[in-house]
């Protein structure tokens, strides 16, 4: 089945674009063609921002009531989870996560969101009345903050979808999606599922583009609120425009995060938790825990432990259910991977398995060998900036005030791990980590709870109540009093 396809998403409709230049989408692991899909221009963009805009100030979506709006999300939702392994499949295909991880978080994830979110809507104070402070009730109302630029990475293009325009589909916002160039076909599908399930004319639009079309998106003068998940270095960008033009913004960006293993951690249950949560969808994570920090005590036992475990992960054809580790999306993320590789050894960083060059049996596609270092220090920039592959830093710390210093000793905030025989020893490092999301002997994001980023790993929060919060905005009537009977 060709992939290929030759019209944008705009208006509820496939249209054709305002330019004949594509997007080549190419296979990282065989380098080879997948599909061509039209690039969206500027021209493009305006027709998307035009037909939302439309959507929100003269169409039904956000004048249906909540329960009308969580009946139409919820249709889509039972599509959804009968194409949750063809998504895999196509996610697989254009980005190169192993399916292993596909069918486990690129696809069950974003559908466990969508299911959060319907029941967090349910149950959401769209309209409160409170007693008012002088006397009088107030009404509390949350409306939709507008038409929304939802701006996603291509790590975990449909998790990262998702978590932007479900809640503002709840809340009555009407959405402009910008799927990066290396993952446009899964938009694609998606936006089948939408039509079928009844989202109206203009309330969803995809257009795929690089970096020049969404800065055009977030400046637009038709964009109310930017979504955007991505780097700190594009988010401080995004966040600039915003603030110059009071556009609501929330921004879920980069990680260098840390996991703890303390001395009493059974090392067995500790490295294959790591192994997760350091290496998932082959390093390509912004929660990715690369910063393993271990006892100078314990030290050598845990470098050995990781090498032995890492060494033991099967690294190639993504399509295989057996591969742990696939490649990188990209050629120039191969090679951004490998420059870090090498500045780690003239930095003084000892490696322990891995190293630049290709991986034993393959001879093409844009791979990355596992590697860790070891003999870290904590101001390197393999310790200190986000490499998004494949790569380790095993970090010593003294006690656990050094632990904590070292893992907040980042201008990132956004995940960790201590490991941990002690539960409430492990709840006393969870606390005093500047993390907005954290783990003791495991790591997960439930989308019942806020996730989301410390510092310069970004601003808001997804997920949960709060983030549904995000899209909405916050208006106060005040009632006279009733009446004296």
């Amino acid at each position: 089945m060709s992939l290929d396809r030759d019209t944008l998403f705009i208006g509820g409709d496939w249209v054709a674009p305002a330019s004949s230049e594509t997007i080549q989408v190419i296979s990282p692991h065989s380098e080879e063609l997948v599909a061509t899909v039209p690039d969206t221009t500027p021209a493009d963009i305006d027709a998307a921002v035009a037909a939302a805009r439309h959507a929100f100030d003269h169409g039904p979506w956000p004048r249906m009531t909540p329960a009308e709006r969580i009946d139409v999300v919820a249709a889509f939702s039972g599509l959804y989870a009968g194409k949750l392994a063809e998504m895999a499949d196509v996610i697989t295909a254009e980005m190169g996560s192993p399916t292993s991880f596909a069918n486990l978080a690129q696809t069950p994830a974003p559908w466990m969101q969508i299911e959060a979110f319907l029941g967090i809507a349910r149950e959401y104070p769209w309209e409160e009345i409170r007693d008012g402070a002088l006397g009088s009730p107030v009404m509390v109302r949350r409306e939709p903050v507008g038409v929304v630029a939802a701006i996603p990475p291509w790590n975990v293009p449909q998790f990262t979808i998702m978590s932007k325009v479900i809640p503002a589909l709840l809340a009555g916002c009407t959405v402009v999606v910008k799927p990066a160039p290396e993952t446009p076909l899964d938009g694609y599908l998606m936006a089948e599922l939408l039509v079928e399930a009844g989202v109206p004319e203009g309330v969803v639009n995809i257009v795929a583009g690089g970096r020049e079309v969404g800065e055009h998106l977030v400046a637009h003068p038709g964009i109310d609120k930017v979504a955007f998940t991505g780097s700190t270095a594009a988010g401080r960008k995004i966040a600039a425009v915003c603030g110059e033009q009071l556009k609501r913004v929330s921004l879920e960006l980069g990680g260098k995060s840390a996991a703890i293993v303390l001395d009493d951690a059974d090392l067995t249950t500790a490295v294959e938790g790591l192994k997760f949560t350091a290496l998932m969808n082959s390093g390509q994570a912004c929660v990715a825990q690369t910063r393993i920090l271990a006892s100078r005590a314990n030290y050598a036992a845990v470098v050995d432990a990781l090498a032995e475990a890492v060494s033991a992960m099967q690294v190639g054809d993504p399509m295989d259910p057996a591969t742990e580790i696939g490649p990188m999306v990209a050629q120039r993320q191969q090679e951004r991977v490998e420059k870090y590789i090498a500045l780690g050894q003239e930095e003084g960083a000892r490696v322990v398995i891995g190293g630049n060059g290709m991986p034993e049996g393959l001879d093409r596609g844009w791979y990355v060998r596992p590697t860790i270092f070891a003999d870290v220090d904590n101001g390197m920039r393999i310790a200190q900036e986000e490499i998004f592959g494949p790569v380790l830093s095993v970090i010593p710390y003294d006690d656990v005030d050094d632990a904590v210093r070292i893992a907040n000793d980042s201008d990132y905030g956004l995940a960790g791990t201590v490991w941990t025989g002690d539960r409430e020893a492990g709840l006393d490092v969870a606390r005093r980590v500047r993390a907005g999301t954290y783990g003791v002997n495991t790591y997960t994001m439930d989308f019942a709870a806020p996730f989301g980023g410390f510092k310069a790993s970004g601003l808001g929060r997804e997920f949960g109540p709060e983030g549904l919060g995000q899209y909405t905005e916050l208006k106060s009537i005040y009632l006279e009093n009733p009446p004296a009977e």
